[in-house]
Protein backbone atom coordinates (compact mmCIF):
# COMPACT_ATOMS: atom_id res chain seq x y z
CA UNK A 1 0.00 0.00 0.00
CA UNK A 2 1.44 3.52 -1.05
CA UNK A 3 1.33 6.52 1.60
CA UNK A 4 1.33 10.30 0.60
CA UNK A 5 3.81 12.75 1.92
CA UNK A 6 0.49 13.98 4.33
CA UNK A 7 1.29 11.47 6.58
CA UNK A 8 1.07 7.46 7.59
CA UNK A 9 -2.15 5.31 7.27
CA UNK A 10 -2.89 7.73 3.62
CA UNK A 11 -3.98 5.41 0.20
CA UNK A 12 -4.04 7.97 -2.49
CA UNK A 13 -1.39 8.23 -4.92
CA UNK A 14 0.86 10.59 -4.69
CA UNK A 15 0.22 12.94 -7.80
CA UNK A 16 -3.88 13.21 -6.54
CA UNK A 17 -4.49 16.47 -4.63
CA UNK A 18 -7.81 15.15 -2.89
CA UNK A 19 -9.04 12.21 -0.80
CA UNK A 20 -11.84 11.16 -3.23
CA UNK A 21 -11.57 7.99 -5.40
CA UNK A 22 -11.37 8.41 -8.78
CA UNK A 23 -14.98 7.69 -11.04
CA UNK A 24 -14.69 4.53 -12.70
CA UNK A 25 -14.97 4.62 -16.60
CA UNK A 26 -17.10 2.88 -19.00
CA UNK A 27 -16.01 1.71 -21.63
CA UNK A 28 -17.40 3.96 -24.80
CA UNK A 29 -19.93 1.01 -25.55
CA UNK A 30 -21.33 1.19 -22.73
CA UNK A 31 -23.01 4.68 -23.25
CA UNK A 32 -24.19 3.20 -26.78
CA UNK A 33 -27.78 2.43 -27.09
CA UNK A 34 -27.58 0.61 -30.19
CA UNK A 35 -25.14 -1.96 -27.49
CA UNK A 36 -27.35 -1.83 -24.79
CA UNK A 37 -30.57 -3.07 -27.12
CA UNK A 38 -28.76 -4.99 -29.06
CA UNK A 39 -27.66 -7.30 -25.83
CA UNK A 40 -30.99 -7.30 -24.28
CA UNK A 41 -32.52 -8.22 -27.48
CA UNK A 42 -30.11 -11.07 -27.47
CA UNK A 43 -30.61 -12.24 -24.16
CA UNK A 44 -34.64 -12.35 -25.00
CA UNK A 45 -34.48 -13.66 -27.73
CA UNK A 46 -32.29 -16.94 -26.48
CA UNK A 47 -34.19 -18.04 -23.88
CA UNK A 48 -32.00 -16.39 -21.15
CA UNK A 49 -34.77 -13.06 -20.07
CA UNK A 50 -38.12 -12.91 -20.37
CA UNK A 51 -39.80 -10.77 -22.93
CA UNK A 52 -41.24 -8.37 -20.22
CA UNK A 53 -37.34 -7.21 -19.05
CA UNK A 54 -37.81 -4.99 -22.18
CA UNK A 55 -41.36 -3.79 -21.77
CA UNK A 56 -40.47 -0.37 -20.83
CA UNK A 57 -37.97 -0.22 -23.81
CA UNK A 58 -39.79 -0.70 -26.45
CA UNK A 59 -42.88 0.65 -28.38
CA UNK A 60 -45.77 -1.86 -28.66
CA UNK A 61 -45.35 -3.23 -32.34
CA UNK A 62 -41.62 -4.15 -31.57
CA UNK A 63 -42.43 -5.51 -28.09
CA UNK A 64 -45.55 -7.59 -29.73
CA UNK A 65 -42.69 -9.14 -32.17
CA UNK A 66 -40.87 -9.94 -29.47
CA UNK A 67 -43.44 -11.57 -27.60
CA UNK A 68 -44.21 -13.42 -31.29
CA UNK A 69 -40.67 -14.96 -31.17
CA UNK A 70 -39.33 -15.44 -27.50
CA UNK A 71 -41.31 -18.46 -26.85
CA UNK A 72 -39.36 -20.11 -30.06
CA UNK A 73 -36.39 -18.60 -28.15
CA UNK A 74 -34.67 -18.44 -32.47
CA UNK A 75 -31.03 -17.24 -30.99
CA UNK A 76 -30.81 -20.54 -28.83
CA UNK A 77 -27.68 -22.55 -29.41
CA UNK A 78 -28.56 -25.40 -31.06
CA UNK A 79 -29.55 -28.58 -29.47
CA UNK A 80 -26.68 -30.11 -27.26
CA UNK A 81 -24.94 -27.37 -27.22
CA UNK A 82 -23.87 -25.46 -24.12
CA UNK A 83 -22.30 -22.68 -25.76
CA UNK A 84 -24.56 -19.28 -24.88
CA UNK A 85 -24.91 -16.76 -28.49
CA UNK A 86 -22.04 -14.48 -28.57
CA UNK A 87 -22.94 -11.16 -29.80
CA UNK A 88 -20.05 -10.34 -32.71
CA UNK A 89 -20.63 -6.79 -33.56
CA UNK A 90 -23.21 -3.93 -33.72
CA UNK A 91 -23.21 -1.30 -36.41
CA UNK A 92 -25.70 1.31 -36.86
CA UNK A 93 -27.39 3.80 -39.42
CA UNK A 94 -28.82 7.67 -38.55
CA UNK A 95 -31.32 8.28 -40.72
CA UNK A 96 -31.92 11.54 -38.37
CA UNK A 97 -30.60 11.99 -35.38
CA UNK A 98 -33.83 11.11 -33.21
CA UNK A 99 -33.76 7.98 -35.34
CA UNK A 100 -30.98 4.92 -35.20
CA UNK A 101 -31.33 1.64 -37.49
CA UNK A 102 -28.95 -0.57 -36.27
CA UNK A 103 -28.07 -4.14 -37.00
CA UNK A 104 -25.97 -7.33 -35.10
CA UNK A 105 -24.25 -9.96 -35.80
CA UNK A 106 -24.72 -12.77 -33.35
CA UNK A 107 -22.94 -16.31 -33.69
CA UNK A 108 -25.43 -18.98 -32.15
CA UNK A 109 -23.34 -22.48 -32.22
CA UNK A 110 -21.39 -22.57 -36.01
CA UNK A 111 -23.97 -20.38 -37.45
CA UNK A 112 -23.84 -16.42 -37.84
CA UNK A 113 -27.56 -14.49 -37.43
CA UNK A 114 -28.65 -11.33 -38.16
CA UNK A 115 -30.67 -9.09 -36.13
CA UNK A 116 -32.45 -5.62 -37.12
CA UNK A 117 -33.92 -3.11 -34.87
CA UNK A 118 -34.70 0.40 -35.35
CA UNK A 119 -34.41 2.80 -32.12
CA UNK A 120 -36.29 6.48 -31.76
CA UNK A 121 -35.23 8.87 -29.07
CA UNK A 122 -38.38 9.96 -27.24
CA UNK A 123 -38.66 13.97 -25.74
CA UNK A 124 -37.59 12.64 -22.54
CA UNK A 125 -34.34 11.58 -23.75
CA UNK A 126 -34.91 7.66 -23.67
CA UNK A 127 -34.15 5.39 -26.44
CA UNK A 128 -36.96 3.09 -27.53
CA UNK A 129 -37.13 0.40 -29.60
CA UNK A 130 -39.79 0.35 -32.34
CA UNK A 131 -39.27 -1.98 -34.17
CA UNK A 132 -37.41 -6.02 -34.64
CA UNK A 133 -36.62 -8.36 -37.22
CA UNK A 134 -34.62 -11.41 -37.34
CA UNK A 135 -33.33 -13.43 -40.17
CA UNK A 136 -35.62 -16.22 -39.13
CA UNK A 137 -37.71 -18.46 -41.48
CA UNK A 138 -41.71 -17.47 -40.64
Amino acid sequence: MRTDSRGPGRTRPPHRADSRRPHRVLPSAAHRPQDWFAHQLLLVLSGQRPVHSLLGHARSTAYDELVRLAPHAPLRPPHGERRTPVLRGVGVCRPRPEVMEAFARITTGDRTRALAFRLEHTPTGRWLCSAIELDTVR
